[in-house]
């Protein structure tokens, strides 16, 4: 994936600590002093220019969210928002997925959400999905007993390739949806990909598991 190189990124970057945090030797992340609270802890890995968690984190102030993106010329365009209007519950990380271990302790986070990841469409990268079970591994860990792993996408196959991971793990499907704009699945929100991809007529794909 070829990303366009944004003049001042990492400068902005540095100059926001309050909004975001450059973790780019995967120091570990004491989440009960990064908030100050005791509220539950959302994450959002791959979140884009920031718009799903950005909306998340207006609508729910008593829940935490932690957007998590690996690609400063991405994530610049998250902290612009955050920029414009700081909440109090939100925080922006740049790291990979691949190490979120290092970085979270085992058991404190809620929810995942994974919205239109990346599908690595050759076979060869399959273990770069995110839905890979290399990754429901760490995901497994992170997440308290119970709570829930949230999956979006308009790519068919990657949405067959992630049912099939999750089921053979396994984990419980406890929702699955196969067209959600033309389902009475209700207060959905858009990232900028959704958006996108529904205007050409695609389908959105959704579903939710539990390990």
């Amino acid at each position: 994936m070829r990303l366009r190189y944004v003049k001042g990124a990492k400068e902005l970057i540095a100059s926001k600590p309050e909004l975001i945090i450059d973790n780019i030797n995967n120091e570990f992340i004491d989440l009960d002093k990064l908030f100050n609270n005791d509220f539950p802890i959302h994450i959002e890995i791959g979140m884009g220019k920031g718009k799903f968690v950005y909306t998340k984190a207006k609508q729910n102030p008593n829940i935490n969210f932690i957007g998590i993106e690996r690609f400063d010329s991405v994530i610049v365009r998250a902290l612009e928002k955050a920029i414009e209007e700081p909440l109090s519950n939100l925080m922006l990380l740049r790291t990979d997925a691949s190490d979120l271990r290092e970085i979270f302790g085992n058991k404190t986070i809620e929810r995942v959400y994974l919205n239109f990841s990346d599908p690595w469409p050759k076979d060869r990268h399959a273990k770069r999905r995110l839905t890979h079970k290399n990754f429901l591994n760490i995901y497994k860990d992170l997440l308290k007993d119970n709570c829930e792993l949230h999956f979006k996408t308009d790519n068919k196959d990657l949405f067959q390739f992630s049912f099939e991971e999750l089921t053979k793990y396994p984990m419980n499907i406890t929702y699955m949806e196969l067209d959600l704009h033309n389902s009475d699945f209700k207060g959905n929100i858009m990232t900028e990909f959704e958006e996108k991809f529904s205007r050409l007529g695609n389908k959105i794909y959704k579903l939710t598991a539990i390990f």
